[in-house]
């Protein structure tokens, strides 16, 4: 979402000037009048009229956003912090104010505390990167019904009362994964899978289309194993890994679905075998085991505009109301190979 002061800052003209224009008052020159709409053309500005309006400032607007902490285990969420604490600066201009807070893994209690606290103080939307349970979903629910708009991130809760989910189409995503294992492996794939908790749906889908895709694509393909990291631990991860491998000598291929990433990496490179590993996201960590060649591709989530796009959902449901959202913001299921490291794709900025 573009805003007025990087409109002002484009066109070095004043604010007040871009607000004149934008409600057509007058006193503003042809010629800075044609150049402050260029910009808002270039930018893909869409004027908010409750944006506009001092009333929206007066409000003092605070967000909560609940994140899993990104140096617990999984620093894809070091990326999406990136994007919430640029989407806030944007949103300042607005008088909107947005706390972050982190959870340890699988700190379900912890979620559910933060949640109660965000609501008693009267915060006017939250985001929750969310476990699916009972608890969680209850919990959401009781706040929606106080008129606080929840949107979830990352990975989904459905049937809560969230207004909307931005995130991966996390089934889709296993199914990319698996249809790159097939065609890497000429359909010959003998595969383990090295999950997560069930209790992150995220991982849950991706295991189903990855497993469900595989079956019905490539018959001659097998899934030999599948464990899961439940405790989100490096050693962990390189533990299971290493005995997935020995136990079953014929494994080819690799479909890590959770985070642990470089961990069980470091058991397939001791194994001496040649392994065929599909990972998802792509962190520093997991860009360094592409160029080796350790892994052969991984699916890439958008983290920045999982990090963003919730905040500009917020912002469009408490001024302009639940109505100006849509349910579902997918993120682009985007393949990451090592010769396209480097390419980084266009921003989203649709509404």
């Amino acid at each position: 979402m573009a805003t007025i002061k990087q409109i002002a800052e484009i066109t070095n003209v004043s604010r007040g000037t871009i607000d004149r224009v934008l409600n057509n008052r007058g006193g503003v020159s042809p010629e800075t009048e044609k150049k402050v709409r260029a910009a808002m053309e270039a930018l893909n500005y869409l004027p908010n009229k409750a944006a506009q309006n001092l009333a929206v400032r007066r409000k003092k607007l605070k967000f909560g956003f609940i994140l899993i902490s990104p140096n617990d285990y999984n620093p894809f969420f070091a990326d999406v912090e990136k994007g919430i604490r640029k989407k806030a600066a944007e949103l300042e201009e607005f008088g909107v104010t947005v706390d972050i807070r982190f959870t340890p893994i699988n700190e379900i209690n912890k979620q559910l505390e933060l949640l109660d606290d965000f609501a008693a103080n009267e915060y006017n939307g939250i985001v929750i990167t969310a476990y699916n349970t009972n608890d969680i979903s209850q919990k959401i629910q009781e706040i929606s019904a106080r008129g606080i708009p929840v949107v979830t991130c990352n990975t989904d809760i459905p049937d809560s009362g969230r207004i909307a989910y931005v995130g991966s189409n996390f089934y889709q995503c296993g199914q990319v994964a698996a249809n790159l294992m097939g065609m890497i492996t000429g359909g010959q794939a003998r595969v383990g899978i090295i999950s997560g908790s069930e209790n992150i749906m995220c991982i849950t889908q991706r295991n189903a289309g990855f497993q469900n895709y595989l079956r019905d694509n490539y018959p001659d393909a097998q899934i030999l194993a599948t464990v899961s990291n439940n405790c989100y631990d490096d050693v962990e991860s390189y533990l299971i890994t290493r005995k997935v491998l020995k136990e079953n000598p014929e494994i080819n291929a690799l479909y890590l679905s959770a985070a642990g990433v470089s961990a069980a990496c470091r058991a397939v490179t001791e194994c001496g075998r040649k392994i065929t590993v599909i990972s998802n996201d792509c962190t520093p960590a997991t860009k360094q085991l592409l160029e080796a060649g350790v892994i052969a591709a991984t699916i890439d989530q958008e983290p920045g505009y999982q990090g963003s796009k919730p905040l500009d959902i917020l912002f469009n449901a408490v001024t302009n109301g639940p109505d100006s959202v849509r349910e579902y913001y997918y993120t682009n299921a985007i393949i990451k190979i090592r010769s396209n490291l480097s390419v980084r794709p266009a921003e989203k900025n649709e509404l």
